[in-house]
């Protein structure tokens, strides 16, 4: 569960952690699509990925251009503040 107090990094990294092993769960299900283990780790990853997102987005912004919250009406947030991959020019 995504805390609030966790910083842009931990959130940033909990987010990679759980991409990587959704991809792995995905190439794995593609092979063995009646492995109900799989499809529970798959659908719990799933979960705590979105939520890490909602909490990342709220903090700090859109996390991907597909993000729903790129744009605020008629602005761009895309390109407000940081984006993801600079964190380490903000001595994050």
């Amino acid at each position: 569960m995504a805390e609030n107090n966790e910083s842009k990094e931990v959130l940033l990294h909990r987010l990679q952690v759980c991409d990587f092993i959704l991809t792995e769960l995905n190439e794995y299900l593609d092979t063995h699509p009646d492995d109900p283990e799989a499809i529970r780790s798959f659908e719990k990853h799933r979960a705590m990925r979105e939520e890490a997102a909602e909490a990342y987005t709220k903090r700090y912004g859109p996390i991907t251009i597909m993000d729903h919250s790129a744009t605020n009406g008629n602005q761009w947030r895309w390109v407000d503040g940081p984006w993801p991959w600079d964190m380490d020019k903000e001595g994050v």
